[in-house]
């Protein structure tokens, strides 16, 4: 893989000074919405608490992140003029509102809202979250496909990072059939694998991996036959990863962080396992905040040393080379890419 300086930059500001990412999403939207709007009894949650919250969360975990993972329905809008310049600000790109068919889940875009619009507003890579299983119909995987490969394009086309999530699901023949936003039970490591093996290709354009955990969290006993999976997810990918924590617990979530750690990984892009047990206050929001910037940063403080111990430096992984991601100087060439920019 060779970076071009835009992609470069963005990733470099996604990361601390030693390459790793500590980064905390706050773009949930149906996981934050969802228990709003069943206190209020209402189908549609209030924007001033969704987006309040969202807020509470930039302003307790941001110091101790490297960059923050925000959505532009209410993170944006809200908490832009809060957070710190020197914190990188990756952006949602896809709609939460997935469409269920007999085939499988497709993914699209939030309406008006694309790769050119996250880097005119500032933002420091486009995130992607798609739902996919290798055996899921042919035709909505190709539609899954061919939904990443534009983002793709269309990130090099404007030079910012690509930071592709995937999680797997429960088809219809699946027993456990949920629409939630949280670890498929009984999930299979060789689906996961699978899905990390097709989107590694270098068609889907992707820059940084944000994978879940390739056994379900509560299998991550630190074995030695368990990390020979994440060993191998590792290998698969083919370029930096990080960690999500799908609605994982803490003590779960820090365990699959032990294995990715020592499988390559570069850090996490975790949301839940940091907040969820404060959220779960609503609609105290003195209590929420206080145990924001008690337990939750805290949490965070402890999965940050461990990624300091373990976690690898994206810029110096196997897929830049031996002299690691550097851009090499050539003005012809540098004039010339962005020309038509």
């Amino acid at each position: 893989m060779q970076l071009t300086p835009g992609k470069l930059w963005g990733l470099r500001r996604m990361a601390d000074e030693a390459g790793v990412f500590k980064m905390t999403a706050v773009d949930q939207r149906p996981p934050i919405k969802g228990p709003i709007a069943k206190h209020h009894r209402v189908e549609q949650a209030p924007w001033e608490d969704v987006a309040k919250f969202k807020g509470l969360l930039v302003e307790s975990l941001q110091a101790q992140s490297t960059a923050m993972l925000m959505d532009p329905h209410y993170a944006v809008p809200y908490s832009t003029d809060v957070l710190s310049p020197t914190k990188g600000l990756i952006v949602t790109l896809e709609d939460s509102l997935f469409e269920e068919t007999p085939e499988g889940r497709l993914s699209s875009n939030i309406d008006d809202w694309s790769v050119s619009k996250i880097k005119r507003m500032g933002g420091d890579a486009v995130k992607v979250l798609a739902w996919y299983r290798p055996d899921a119909g042919d035709s909505v995987n190709q539609a899954q496909q061919d939904y990443v490969k534009r983002i793709g394009e269309e990130c090099a086309k404007y030079d910012i990072p690509f930071l592709f999530e995937l999680l797997v699901y429960p088809l219809s023949k699946d027993a456990h059939q949920t629409q939630e936003y949280i670890e498929m039970q009984g999930k299979k490591a060789d689906d996961v694998l699978r899905s990390v093996e097709e989107f590694a290709k270098p068609d889907y354009g992707v820059d940084v991996f944000k994978l879940e955990s390739p056994v379900n969290a509560k299998d991550a006993d630190g074995s030695a036959a368990v990390q020979s999976v994440f060993d191998e997810m590792g290998r698969i990918a083919g370029r930096p990863w990080v960690m999500l924590s799908a609605g994982a617990g803490k003590a779960e979530f820090r365990n699959v962080l032990d294995h990715a750690f020592e499988a390559g990984a570069s850090g996490f892009l975790a949301g839940r396992a940091i907040w969820l047990d404060a959220f779960s206050n609503y609609p105290n929001w003195d209590k929420i905040k206080r145990d924001l910037q008690g337990e939750s940063a805290a949490y965070m403080a402890d999965i940050s040393a461990l990624a300091d111990k373990k976690a690898s430096n994206w810029s110096k992984h196997s897929c830049f080379g031996a002299t690691g991601s550097k851009f090499a100087p050539n003005d012809a060439s540098f004039r010339h890419n962005y020309a038509d920019m």
